[in-house]
């Protein structure tokens, strides 16, 4: 099969061995759509957790294997960490052959500059996840963390995410959802029209005005009960879901 000559964004996958159906259904989509495309972006949250790259994480094995053959097809797999994976580091890099962005990366797309982000960034209205954010992000912080036994580092992963489960609970949709000003602070930032992200599970293409300039914004859907997946070819974006690739 040749190329589909369309290059495709996903994010929060959320791998997580009690969900296998995701893990089988995101290695059906390396294997029968992403690996004939131009070019593939994870933009962050590809795993429900991750506790540093010397765990074993026999689960993800085959989506390593999968990963590693599109690179090695020459189809570049982009990853952009997420509030999930943010400890994501060199030996994921070897064992898929994804480059690593940085959190805020402009890339050219079919001769189009395109604003990638994960987008918990832009998510300032919700004032504890940002300041949790930023210690989780602590250089200091997490090489402590990394240096902690594995046992310990998935237990603290697990109490993490019910953490997390609870703040999300007592939350309001509006807060957990992006900032406008920060979108446009972003977007002025890198010069460009168009954004792509993920992080708030709202799947949409929003279109609006920036400067008398025409943009738009297109939010990626999370994997947990079904895959999103955005593409895009010389003619625009198109977002699509699906269960099932049989």
């Amino acid at each position: 099969m040749s190329r589909t000559h369309e290059t495709l964004f996903v994010s929060d996958i959320h791998l997580d061995a009690t969900r296998p159906r995701i893990i089988d259904l995101f290695n059906q989509f390396l294997v029968k759509r992403a690996c004939y495309a131009d070019a593939l972006y994870i933009l962050g949250d590809l795993f429900e957790y991750w506790i540093g790259d010397d765990a074993a994480y026999p689960e993800y094995q085959a989506t390593f294997t999968a990963l590693k053959k599109i690179s090695e097809r020459q189809a570049p797999v982009f990853f952009l960490h997420g509030n999930r994976d943010f400890l994501v580091a060199k030996r994921f890099s070897q064992l898929t052959g994804a480059r690593l962005l940085p959190e805020e990366h402009r890339a050219q797309v079919y001769g189009q500059n395109i604003l990638l982000m994960h987008g918990d960034t832009l998510c300032t209205d919700d004032i504890a996840y940002q300041k949790f954010r930023q210690k989780a992000h602590n250089k200091l912080l997490q090489w402590i963390v990394l240096h902690l036994p594995l046992s310990l580092r998935q237990s603290l992963a697990a109490r993490l995410r019910e953490t997390s489960r609870q703040a999300t609970a007592d939350k309001s949709a509006e807060i957990m959802d992006v900032n406008q000003t920060a979108v446009a602070q972003a977007m002025q930032r890198h010069g460009v029209t168009t954004l792509i992200h993920g992080h708030t599970h709202r799947p949409a293409i929003h279109e609006f005005e920036l400067n008398r300039m025409r943009c738009q914004r297109a939010v990626l859907g999370d994997w947990y009960q079904q895959a999103s997946v955005l593409s895009m070819t010389q003619e625009g974006f198109r977002l699509e879901s699906f269960a099932s690739l049989e």
